[in-house]
């Protein structure tokens, strides 16, 4: 055999062999066959060289085969290749799964109810059943879910009626409620429990399945694979006890009236590893930014540790139902084209387009047929390659409106300042929606709300709570609980508490005695931390909170792109303004562009980044305003004190030297005190709850504008 040897290669590294052909009755120099087993032979014409493998060190080829190779080979399920890579759905640790299993469920009772037109009410339980296990349940009052659906839509994977409507809703994929049940069979091995009630005359339908990840389908494994039928009547609530599943039969009612009954609704139950903390990322947190982003909604929650909190509407009206649109020209790329082109039934080019498209009318059509040079009257199914790519080309070339924004339903800028004022204390609020814009032929708006004013989380916290938290917190130093645990705490205000309590920054929270606890607490009070408190941002897509990864958001990168110092607030290059500021910006569109299918940060698109820019630049510019008006009031007022602190001494001077009578002293003095009023009037500028001037309006903030003086938060309805 002639070998054929590459460069020369280090001891740890391979090298390519050729085995030359052989004549018919060659063997190898010691007369067996070669190491394969077999003896090189040869046809009438010779061989091609073999190709081996051969490690330098041992001298062995490797034994694989094409064939060996493809018998390996299989096709993996959805659900087997998110059960391997569970941090791309949200689930990456216990803390962040169990929110998002919340998260999930909620949005699909909102998005169940809205599409039902039912004014939404859920029902949040949250139970500790062991170390680091917890039993999720969510239950609202929205239509139910038909008994051959439920399976599929918690037991399947990329499964759902959302994906391929061009409208507002809070899904896309069909993946989170089912990722979620998915979850918690793989740390717990639980089923996940549905009950689903369609109207008190028909019974009710309840399963427990899971998902067979290798096949992506689901297991029911009640009712011998079919689920039961639990029957409306009088036993209805016994026979759920024993599957250990309640159910909220009533709704909340003021004392003396009788409660109504919940007719109809879905119950989800799942029992999953997690990590209950409070603050920054939790489920409170999360609940809280829902409430203010869907004001019609009325959300009942119960914690682990048995606390129960209610967040109710402030609007009976639901919001208007968006309308299914059919893709832009725009958006649409060169394959999906091809591909919509054989799926189709239309019999003409003409007909395709406008048929297929929203905004070709049928002279657009023509347009687009003659820049492409194919006739109106072509079949679309005989179009080639290069036709299709012509046709491309001549969408991109061809003016076309922009697509309708009717699919799209904005918070609204006084919803917004009624949602900001009934959870975020402030004494400035401001709004400001955005016209329809388009990226990638797919319409979006943005909308923000400004809160300025009102007292730091930290500063309400009680002694209790403050021992909880410190407690659960998984912060390795002081600092980082203050900030982690807190909105708007950053590293100034972090520092400054620390300081008033004599603590070390890197002081571990876990350590903590509890007079240093106390000591931690009462600087917590005493510090004024409005200036050292950074800007709190809540994002949301499509009326749904963003909790997790805000670096990676476009609209944390706008909101710190923006210049701030411009509109009285302080800032530092690269990092969220300081002051007791919170701004909430929202994005709806037919189709968010997470950067992930976690569903946590929104992608940059060069239309995105400018409808944003000029969205907070609008309510920049009212907080400019309100903070200039508020600086020269404050400015008339301190000269105005100046002057009534000598005003008597100058009256009593002027009689002495004019030798007048105490009547004319005092005359003197309220003619003084008069001019003293008129040239500081501004300290007596009073604005009413929209910001104007209550006796002047020439001068105002605009539209959009909630003014709330001290003390009056909870007055706000």
């Amino acid at each position: 055999m002639t070998a054929v040897k590459s460069a020369r290669l280090s001891p740890s590294q391979k090298s390519l062999e050729f085995d030359s052909a052989q004549p018919a009755d060659a063997k190898q120099p010691n007369g067996k066959p070669d190491s394969n087993g077999q003896s090189h032979e040869e046809g009438e014409t010779g061989s091609a060289p073999d190709l081996h493998l051969i490690d330098h060190r041992t001298g062995s080829r490797r034994r694989a085969t094409a064939e060996s190779m493809a018998a390996k080979q299989r096709d993996i399920s959805v659900s087997e290749f998110f059960a391997k890579n569970r941090h791309l759905l949200g689930f990456d640790n216990p803390r962040k799964a169990l929110l998002t299993t919340v998260k999930e469920a909620v949005d699909n009772s909102l998005d169940a109810c809205e599409e039902a037109g039912i004014v939404p009410e859920i029902w949040v339980v949250v139970e500790s059943t062991g170390n680091n296990r917890f039993k999720v349940s969510v239950q609202d009052n929205g239509p139910g879910i038909v008994k051959k659906q439920i399976p599929l839509i918690f037991g399947k994977l990329l499964y759902g009626s959302k994906f391929h409507r061009l409208r507002m809703s809070r899904g896309q994929q069909g993946i989170g409620i089912s990722a979620a049940g998915m979850y918690g069979m793989l740390t717990t091995g639980k089923p996940v429990k549905i009950i689903s009630k369609l109207s008190p005359k028909k019974p009710a339908h309840y399963f427990e399945l899971q998902i067979d990840t290798k096949r992506n389908q689901p297991e029911i494994i009640n009712g011998k694979g079919e689920g039961v039928d639990i029957d409306g009547g009088k036993r209805f609530h016994e026979d759920l006890q024993k599957h250990g599943i309640d159910w909220v039969t009533h709704y909340q009612t003021e004392e003396g009236k009788e409660p109504h009954e919940v007719k109809s609704g879905t119950r989800v139950t799942i029992e999953l590893e997690g990590r209950f903390i409070r603050g920054r990322g939790s489920v409170d947190e999360y609940l809280e930014q829902t409430a203010i982003a869907n004001p019609h909604v009325t959300l009942h929650y119960k914690d682990p540790e048995g606390n129960e909190s209610s967040y109710h509407r402030a609007t009976t009206q639901l919001p208007p139902e968006p309308k299914e649109i059919k893709p832009h020209p725009y958006g649409v790329e060169l394959g999906r084209l091809v591909t919509m082109l054989k799926d189709t039934h239309a019999g003409t080019m003409s007909a395709f387009l406008t048929e297929s498209f929203s905004r070709v009318s049928s002279g657009v059509a023509r347009k687009i047929c003659e820049t492409a040079k194919i006739s109106t009257r072509g079949n679309p199914k005989r179009i080639g390659r290069q036709e299709a790519d012509s046709l491309y080309q001549a969408i991109q070339e061809t003016r076309i409106s922009s697509p309708a924004t009717d699919c799209l339903v904005p918070i609204g800028e006084q919803l917004i300042l009624k949602g900001l004022a009934k959870v975020v204390p402030g004494e400035f609020y401001c709004a400001a929606t955005r016209p329809p814009a388009v990226y990638r032929g797919n319409p979006f708006l943005i909308e923000v709300g400004l809160a300025y004013g009102g007292v730091s989380s930290a500063q309400k916290v009680s002694l209790e709570a403050l021992t909880e938290l410190l407690a659960e917190s998984d912060a390795r130093t002081l600092r980082q609980f203050l900030m982690n645990t807190f909105d708007g705490i950053g590293n100034e205000a972090a520092d400054k508490i620390l300081r008033e309590a004599k603590m070390g920054t890197r002081q571990s929270p876990a350590k903590l005695k509890k007079d240093e606890i106390a000591q931690l607490h009462a600087a917590m009070k005493n510090v004024n931390l409005s200036e050292g408190q950074s800007m709190q941002v809540f994002r949301y897509a499509n009326r749904v909170p963003l909790q997790f990864q805000p670096a990676a958001c476009a609209i944390t990168q706008s909101v710190i792109g923006n210049n701030w110092r411009s509109y009285g607030l302080t800032q530092s290059r690269g990092n969220l303004p300081q002051g007791p500021v919170t701004v909430m910006v929202h994005m709806a569109s037919v189709w968010v562009p997470f950067t992930s299918e976690s569903k946590e940060a929104i992608a940059g698109y060069p239309e995105i980044q400018k409808e944003l820019r000029l969205a907070l630049q609008a309510v920049g510019r009212k907080l400019g305003m309100y903070l200039n008006r508020r600086q020269k009031v404050k400015q008339e007022g301190e000269r105005r004190s100046i002057f009534l602190r000598y005003l008597g001494e100058v009256a009593g001077a002027v009689g002495v030297i004019q030798d007048l009578d105490d009547k004319k002293v005092k005359t003197l003095y309220e003619k003084l005190l008069h001019v003293a009023k008129r040239k500081t009037a501004e300290a007596d500028t009073r604005l009413d709850e929209r910001g104007k001037k209550i006796e002047e309006a020439d001068e105002e903030f605009g539209e959009n504008v909630l003014i709330v003086e001290q003390g009056q938060q909870a007055n706000i309805v």
